[in-house]
């Protein structure tokens, strides 16, 4: 089976310049679509700082020159997804723009090309119904941000997606040093997001009914749980404190948890009130820097916690020497 070796990314939002950084660290040559020339240069200048970030911290050794000399930045999407192996697509989270996507990319790129989608959980099987013809080569791929920080990646099948289709982008992924991760249903959010939102659709629930602030939930989760799920994974957790204790817990608790089948309304209240993220300057917090500056202390802390986890782990393979 042929490995991928060349790609094309299409949306020049943070995942896009995320991505040049990471398939640049494996040493191929990218191509970067958008239909704005202004996100084209945004894209530019944040992976620039991306390889800055890692050279900094001896994470990876990126040449700066070749943000310009081994990336192609592009309006042109038709050409650029003429020849290439991999088109991997990263814009908005939109179904009706996903299908409308792959639909021309049935028309434009190669006979031969994986057609991935970075859907956060949209189910690939309703993507692909926008290009029936080549659903076969259509596959869900998603990255956890930031890409050259993360390792796991989501590989997702749709109903028509074939073991060839799965096998070359496994492959691609482990070419460019990362972790495959095997969804084998294709169910909206796919693993991460799952479990990702059931955690804050019962932090919003704490807070909602004044079991808790904002603030004290926020640290209890990223300076308890998640500070030792960075070490061992949720189901681990369960073996080391025993399965007995875990089931009677759960018989306990999972009677008062929330199942709010909508989102809650703190997110509207919010909205209403301008306060929208990071980008605006209040979120469920306030914040008085840059975005950019914000994002970029989240990744020294990622960062930090990769290096330290690389170092047990170099630490245990000597140990099995």
């Amino acid at each position: 089976m042929e490995t991928p070796k060349t790609v094309t990314i299409i949306g020049a939002g943070s995942m896009g310049s995320g991505f040049v950084v990471q398939f640049l660290r494996s040493g191929l040559h990218v191509t970067l679509v958008d239909h704005r020339d202004s996100n084209l240069e945004r894209a530019r200048d944040r992976a620039q700082s991306a390889a800055a970030f890692l050279a900094d911290r001896e994470l990876a050794e990126i040449d700066p020159a070749a943000i310009e000399t081994d990336v192609t930045y592009t309006t042109d999407r038709a050409a650029a997804v003429e020849d290439v192996d991999i088109v991997l697509e990263t814009i908005s989270e939109d179904l009706n723009a996903k299908q409308a996507l792959f639909g021309a990319l049935a028309d434009e790129a190669d006979s031969n090309a994986v057609l991935a989608s970075n859907t956060s959980g949209l189910p690939i099987a309703k993507i692909a119904a926008g290009a029936p013809e080549v659903a076969d080569r259509i596959i869900g791929c998603h990255w956890w941000y930031p890409p050259y920080l993360l390792r796991p990646v989501e590989v997702i099948a749709g109903a028509e997606t074939s073991d060839r289709t799965i096998d070359r982008l496994r492959s691609f992924l482990e070419t460019v040093d990362r972790d495959p991760v095997t969804v084998d249903r294709d169910v909206p959010g796919f693993v991460w997001n799952r479990v990702q939102h059931a955690v804050i659709r019962e932090c919003l629930h704490i807070v909602e009914t004044g079991i808790a602030s904002a603030e004290d939930v926020n640290r209890a989760i990223r300076d308890g749980y998640a500070t030792r799920t960075a070490a061992i994974g949720p189901l681990e957790t369960v073996d080391i404190a025993g399965l007995e204790l875990f089931q009677t817990s759960a018989n306990d608790i999972y009677p008062d948890l929330t199942d709010r089948d909508e989102a809650n309304p703190l997110y509207d209240r919010r909205i209403d009130q301008g306060r929208t993220g990071i980008e605006a300057g209040a979120g469920f917090f306030e914040y008085d820097r840059d975005p950019d500056e914000i994002t970029g202390r989240r990744d020294e802390r990622v960062a930090a916690i990769r290096q330290a986890l690389r170092t047990l782990e170099d630490d245990d393979a000597t140990g099995r020497e």
